[in-house]
């Protein structure tokens, strides 16, 4: 067999636990791990999983590049295409999952030679803590590729700043790839002309000093300089407020702060999705705070058929609820968390993922290519509109003397029908 390969990825062919490529656009990264990969598994019979942190469809995987790159390599006989995964004749198979929606399916994967993490500058703190210690055969190995976007980002700080023990870590770009088209390089020299910074990025590799269009990149920026992204511990005396976005599809994101004088120390971040109102109950009780009140956005009133409001039904099991009224300014919200913004304290781990989100919510740009007030709407969007939640209901937490409640009420799933209302 005859591969082409670009000489700056031959660490893939060495035995290592950790094999991380990232850098600019054009350097064959993915291309060329996913033709190591191939080669490997027509060698001797491997499992290897191909992830991201969010796959809606198989057209997300990799399961395209990887089918491309068997009629490259001439090995059509030997591998079977099917719709949801690749076959070996020698027992090799490819799968193909998304991370942050399928958690559970991915740790039933701890007997996979090899995971290849696509797109990795997306994925979390959360998701990493799930994939690494899942991964655990003996001489597994985890695959990652990205394009760097912030130093902030969870890949970029575990893998490149500190990286683990027995890791490869390789800085690829086009200068690195002996086959770089001329098409690309006429893009790339456009752009380099046009935007400079977005050049450095998106060719070069570096990292961004904060996201075009970012909505709360200032505020950020202010409070990682006044030391407030920090360890912050939970003070049991003090009461903790929820406050959340509601989702079905979607996700459901929840900030768990605490009011400390006339500063909001905010001590837990949670996100899922497809999860049944019962399931967010069940896992505000395991955390066992004592909680205060949870602030809901305006649809955790909405009612439909055969179905009772969120808010009623966290309050028949002993909740105590807040439901905002509809703004239909959405930068009214944004502007109320900005302004409260130089009083919040984020714990740096609990809060990781939610403090990624944040990092990355940014408007969205119109058709001039300008940047309009809407907020993007994407992955990100609900851990932001959860913090919105936060700055719209300020006015409601009143600093006032704890006074310990005189029952608590604790909710049992196996003995309540409880439905949920998504939106």
């Amino acid at each position: 067999m005859q591969a082409k390969i670009p000489e700056k990825l031959d660490f893939l062919f060495e035995p290592h636990r950790y094999k991380v490529a990232y850098g600019g656009r054009g350097g064959a990264k993915s291309w060329g791990f996913a033709r190591a990969l191939l080669i490997q598994g027509w060698q001797k019979p491997l499992r290897i999983l191909c992830a991201r942190e969010y796959q809606n469809s198989i057209k997300d995987s990799v399961h395209k590049l990887l089918s491309d790159q068997i009629h490259e390599l001439g090995l059509d006989d030997f591998y079977y295409i099917e719709k949801q995964s690749i076959q070996g004749k020698n027992g090799t198979e490819f799968s193909f999952e998304g991370i942050k929606q399928n958690t559970n399916r991915i740790k039933s994967y701890e007997g996979v030679n090899k995971i290849w993490v696509e797109e990795a500058k997306d994925v979390s703190w959360s998701s990493w803590e799930t994939v690494i210690p899942t991964i655990r055969r003996p001489d597994s190995e985890i695959w990652v590729t990205f394009n760097p976007e912030l130093e902030t980002d969870e890949t970029y700080e575990r893998f490149v700043l500190h990286p683990p023990k027995d890791a490869v870590v390789r800085k690829i770009g086009w200068q690195d790839n002996p086959w770089f088209p001329e098409v690309l390089r006429l893009e790339k020299e456009a752009l380099k002309e046009r935007n400079e910074d977005a050049y450095l990025n998106i060719w070069e590799g570096h990292c961004r000093i904060t996201l075009d269009g970012a909505i709360y990149a200032a505020e950020l920026r202010a409070a990682t300089k006044d030391g407030r992204i920090t360890k912050v511990s939970y003070d049991e005396t003090v009461p903790v407020h929820t406050f959340w976005d509601l989702g079905w599809s979607d996700c459901t994101s929840i900030w768990f702060a605490q009011k400390c004088g006339f500063e909001y120390h905010i001590i837990d971040f949670f996100q899922d999705r497809l999860k049944k109102l019962p399931f967010y109950l069940k896992t505000l009780q395991d955390k066992e705070y004592l909680y205060g009140t949870h602030f809901l956005p305006h649809d955790g009133d909405t009612e439909s058929l055969g179905s009772t409001s969120i808010r009623k039904q966290m309050e028949k099991m002993g909740w105590k609820v807040q439901v905002l009224p509809r703004i239909d300014d959405v930068s009214h919200g944004i502007n109320a968390t900005r302004s409260i913004f130089n009083r919040l304290w984020f714990d740096e781990t609990k809060c990781a993922d939610g403090l990624q989100y944040i990092r990355h919510y940014r408007f969205e740009v119109d058709e001039n290519g300008q940047w309009s007030k809407k907020p993007l709407h994407d992955e990100n969007s609900h851990g932001a509109d959860a913090l919105r939640t936060l700055g719209e209901s300020i006015g409601s937490l009143k600093p006032k003397a704890f006074n310990p409640p005189i029952e608590i009420m604790h909710y049992e799933p196996e003995s309540q029908a409880v439905s949920w209302l998504g939106t």
